[in-house]
């Protein structure tokens, strides 16, 4: 799953649980219905970051910048050692 793909469900996941249709969102975000959906079913493969920025701040959510640390596991490293019995 790349980047966008995670961020598309989470925006769909924040925006059932925030009560909202897909064109309330798009309506208060200033973005078509079809982005959304689009968005949401993985079909738009680039928004913009401003776009990007405004779904989810509607959503009550933020994109967050920090330094990389390639010492921390990733997920796929933590579902591995789950799958192999090994305790983190």
């Amino acid at each position: 799953m790349n980047d966008l793909d995670h961020i598309a469900q989470l925006i769909a996941v924040h925006r059932k649980r925030s009560r909202l249709t897909q064109h309330e969102l798009a309506s208060r975000a200033g973005v078509s219905r079809l982005l959304i959906a689009k968005l949401e079913t993985g079909r738009y493969p680039e928004i913009g970051f401003t776009r990007l920025l405004r779904i989810l701040h509607v959503l009550g959510l933020d994109l967050r910048i920090t330094a990389l640390n390639l010492s921390r596991p990733t997920l796929e490293d933590l579902q591995a050692e789950n799958l192999n019995g090994e305790v983190s």
